[in-house]
């Protein structure tokens, strides 16, 4: 399920130079590692609690801009769904597509935005373009 979400997101990121965010990176970051590894992606991973030094501090709630500046994608995994409204609203900010894999069966709670299922090999999860 993992390699598929992280396909799907290489797939996504093509073969340009491109900027992406992990948001609420918590303590599971096997795929920002993955996705760091490709010489065409500069991964940025933001927390409100850091675990460690390649973790920014960030509270989507309040996000800092500037951190987020040329992201073309954000994706969140298993966001709790209060912080949702916020990625969408970030998203929208800086014109990103968002990609939120929530924990199965878990309704989202985006509001008035509608974000697309979309199932990916053997993973499952929504989309905002």
């Amino acid at each position: 399920m993992w390699q598929d979400f992280t396909d799907y997101i290489l797939n996504e990121a093509g073969s340009e130079e491109i900027k992406i965010a992990e948001i609420g990176v918590g303590k599971f970051d096997k795929i920002a590692e993955s996705l760091s590894k490709k010489d065409n992606i500069t991964i940025i991973k933001t927390d409100i609690s850091p675990k460690d030094h390649t973790v920014m501090k960030d509270d989507v709630t309040h996000p800092n801009l500037d951190l987020y500046s040329d992201v073309k994608i954000i994706y969140s995994i298993r966001p709790p769904s209060e912080l949702q409204p916020h990625l969408i609203n970030l998203a929208l900010k800086i014109n990103s597509q968002l990609i939120i894999k929530p924990l199965t069966n878990e309704d989202l709670n985006t509001g008035r935005v509608k974000m697309k299922l979309k199932n990916y090999g053997r993973s499952s999860f929504y989309i905002l373009r």
